[in-house]
């Protein structure tokens, strides 16, 4: 039952997103492509490919486990050089991600997680990792409070190499089946210029510099757990743009 209910959200989300974002990302042409160019678009495929929060702040336990399916979505500025350029000319309304998900308890409130994402027809793929500590646990009265380090790489995209690195802090309170949760941290996102990005660039007398930049984040949802093993989890954060997400989730 649980596997076939995975399955069918993991479906669901692929559906979802491949007709907003079902395109590579490559270059076949770099007019008016600069290195300003080159840092907007590294600076919003940073936020858009970062890792979202999407969990409360209080720790799993050391018998805990939670695997699902989320769906991450950012706008885009169809009229920004960097995005059309990425995409041929034909940049989406908005970069939705589908991701599997999975995070473990472990002693003294550290979770370990990972995640991997492909978006249907196209060349993203992404994968990453997160490590959170509670600060502390919550309970009847008091709020739980954590931080948490993220990772994420850019795969199969041969004109960009980007990965990110982030660090927050948040906080949640549970009342019966619903967890409010918020925090805010910063995102770094380290981007460099290969294939023919880099060739058509160098071949245009434009030598693209690789980019390291600070993005700062806020971000708040809400964890829905209406039954025994199952919950929903929507979010909003703001990194860069606006970005909306949603997770369904099993866990025990």
């Amino acid at each position: 039952m649980k596997k076939t209910l995975l399955c069918g959200m993991v479906a669901a989300l692929a559906l979802a997103a491949s007709p907003v974002c079902a395109a590579d990302i490559s270059f076949n042409s770099v007019a008016g492509f600069d290195q300003g160019a080159f840092k907007s678009l590294s600076k919003q495929a940073g936020a858009a490919l970062g890792y979202r929060n999407l969990a409360p702040a209080e720790p799993l336990g050391i018998t805990g486990f939670d695997v699902g399916v989320e769906l991450s979505a950012m706008s885009i500025d169809k009229n920004s050089t960097s995005w059309n350029r990425a995409f041929h000319d034909n940049a989406p309304s908005f970069l939705a991600i589908p991701k599997l998900r999975a995070r473990k308890g472990l002693p003294f409130g550290i979770d370990v997680g990972a995640m991997y994402s492909y978006v249907p027809d196209s060349n993203i793929k992404l994968y990453g990792a997160e490590l959170s500590k509670s600060i502390l646990d919550g309970g009847i009265a008091l709020p739980a409070v954590g931080v948490r380090a993220t990772y994420t790489k850019l795969a199969g995209v041969n004109d960009l190499d980007l990965q990110t690195y982030g660090l927050d802090a948040s906080v949640s309170k549970g009342f019966l089946f619903l967890t409010p949760y918020a925090g805010a941290g910063m995102m770094w996102v380290n981007s460099e210029a290969k294939g023919n990005l880099k060739s058509l660039s160098q071949a245009a007398g434009v030598n693209l510099k690789s980019e390291t930049i600070a993005v700062p984040r806020i971000f708040g949802g809400l964890k829905v757990s209406p039954f025994p093993l199952v919950g929903v989890t929507i979010e909003a954060e703001y990194a860069e743009r606006p970005i909306y997400s949603l997770k369904a989730a099993l866990s025990f």
